[in-house]
Formats: structure tokens, sequence, C-alpha cells
């Protein structure tokens, strides 16, 4: 009778701990969802397990395609973290988010800080990127109308702007400058049809590097990356303006490791990561504390558009769809 009731008690024992696991395994867990350049990931994530302890499990995505997901996922949400996405787009779909205040916030400046759903993570800025080898200095298109020259049909590379958020932010920028009107629309028209788009926005700065593109619309982040590594390249701020904003991230509704998520957050604030950013990444830093890269040019020497980070997520999908009728008209 002993025997059994010990062989009972033993099999109960291990019933619970077989049904305890999976639940520890998740307390350890989160899942990351982030439109960030493979490099840095692969470089972060290692560096995040070992100081919390966390099992990092990341899903690498277009911007626009992360959103996809997690609204695809709503009623049984799969993400815990957005991470390294396009402002407005957390902005157009606050109500996949849940809101969280970071033990840190208060570092963070001010002038990158829109909304109290969603966190700044980097300062990004779009740029033109230039292949030296393929434009000579007084050819380089120094404003955004410039994009529409004849001589440059089908050598600027853009990601598509239905895809990739830094896209979305350059069409946005575009019409920050020249208006939401009929004529606005027809200029970007102008320099739609010289577009060549590719199929991420990772790729656009390497067909510029590689000679592919004579021109590639992305982050300052993406082409000071090729400059750095000695690539044939240069980079153009457009004098008629351009944005400089917050990518950002974001605790998922609903988020199955909604602490973890929390634990991620908080890293991804603290000064060594940022610093990664800024010394790595060539971004800005968002931290009060936090020191800009010396071979960037100064934001003060930079022309800035007032650039309205809700109006541009309100009007997303109207702006795609415009954009799409304009490329399929092309």
């Amino acid at each position: 009778m002993t025997t059994r009731r010990t062989a009972v008690t033993a099999l109960a024992a291990t019933a619970l701990l077989a049904s305890a696991a999976p639940v520890w395994a998740q307390q350890k867990t989160v899942s990351v969802y982030t439109a960030h350049r493979a490099d840095i990931v692969d470089k972060l994530i290692p560096e995040f397990e070992k100081a919390t302890g966390i099992k990092a499990e990341v899903v690498k995505a277009g911007s626009g395609d992360i959103i996809n997901r997690v609204k695809a996922e709503r009623n049984n949400p799969q993400a815990d973290v957005i991470w390294s996405i396009g402002g407005e787009l957390l902005e157009a779909n606050t109500d996949l988010l849940e809101a969280y205040r970071p033990a840190e916030l208060d570092q963070i400046d001010p002038a990158f800080v829109s909304s109290d759903v969603w966190i700044p993570y980097t300062g990004i800025v779009t740029v033109f990127m230039v292949n030296k080898n393929k434009l000579k200095p007084e050819a380089y298109p120094k404003t955004w109308l410039d994009l529409a020259k004849p001589e440059l049909k089908g050598q600027i590379s853009s990601a598509g702007a239905d895809k990739s958020g830094s896209a979305y932010i350059q069409l946005a920028t575009f019409l920050t400058i020249y208006g939401d009107t009929d004529e606005g629309w027809e200029k970007y028209a102008s320099i739609l049809k010289n577009f060549a788009i590719a199929g991420s926005s990772g790729a656009v700065p390497r067909f510029v590097n590689d000679g592919e593109a004579a021109v590639g619309l992305t982050l300052e982040d993406n082409a000071y990356n090729y400059v750095k590594g000695g690539g044939p390249v240069d980079i153009v701020y457009p004098e008629d303006g351009t944005s400089a904003l917050a990518d950002g991230m974001a605790l998922v509704k609903g988020a199955p490791h909604p602490d973890t998520g929390k634990a991620f957050i908080d890293w991804a604030l603290s000064p060594a990561v940022q610093d990664v950013g800024v010394q790595e990444l060539g971004r800005r830093p968002i931290r009060k504390d936090g020191k800009p890269l010396a071979g960037l040019k100064p934001l003060s020497e930079i022309k800035l558009v007032d650039y309205d980070i809700t109006w541009a997520g309100e009007n997303r999908d109207a702006f795609l769809e415009r954009w799409n009728d304009l490329l399929l008209a092309r």
C-alpha cells in the first residue's frame, strides 16, 4: 500500500512539474517583432539575454508586414514587443498597443516624445544616398524635385511605401513640404515615375553602394553604414527639407508575456544600448545624456520640416491608396 501511495505521489509530482515547466518558460521568454537591421539584432539580442536571463524569440520583417501580422493576431497575440519601426505606423495603430511608462522615460528628449502609448527608440533622419561613381557632385539631386530629372529615370531606388515604414516617412515628408493637394501629388508623381521599387528598405542602400542605382531614398543611418565602410557613396540632405523623428517600440496589447516585454523596453532605453544605436547604427540619440556621432552633420545645419506624426498616421491609409494608384499609372 505504501509503495503504491509513493508511486502515485511521484506520478502526481511529475505531472505537476511537467505542467509547470511551460509556465516557467513563458515567464522567461519575450517575443519581439522588429524591423531592425539583422546585424544589429544579432549583436544586441544575445546581450539582452545575457543581461536579463530572458530568452528572446525574434521575428524580423518590414515595418508594414509587422503591423499586418499583429493585426492578424489581434485575437490571439503572439508578440510581446514591437521594436524599431516607424513612429507613424505605431501612432496609426495604437489600438494594437498597450501603454507603458518606462522607468527612464524622463531621460528621453521631449522633442522625440509624441505619444503616451509607444516609446521612442532612436532618432532617424531621411536622406538621399548617392553613388559617387555614377553621379558627379554637380549632378547630385539637391532637392526632392530634382529627383524628377529625366536622366534619373530608373536610377532612384526606393522601397514601397506600403511595405516600408521609412518609405512611408519619405512620402509623408514630401507631402509635408509640397502639400496634400492635387498639385502636391502631381509633383510627387513626377518623382515616382523615376523610382525603381526595391523589395525592402534594407536593399536600397545596398543597390546604391553596388552601383545598381545612382540614388537611394533611405535613412541616414543606413547610408552612414556604407560611408563608414568605405563605400563609394555620399549622403545628401535635401535643401527643401527633410524629417528627423523617432522610430519606436511598444508593448503589444494582450501580450502573452507583458512583464518580460516591459523588461525588454527598459533594456532598450538603457545608455549602453542607446550608445550602440549612435555609434554602430549612426542614429541620433534620443536620451538627454546621449552624444551624437561626430561624423554626422549637426541637426542645426539641416533644414527640417515640421513633421506631424499624428497627421501622417491618421492619413496613412488614404495616402497609400493614392500612392498605389500613382504607382500603377506610371
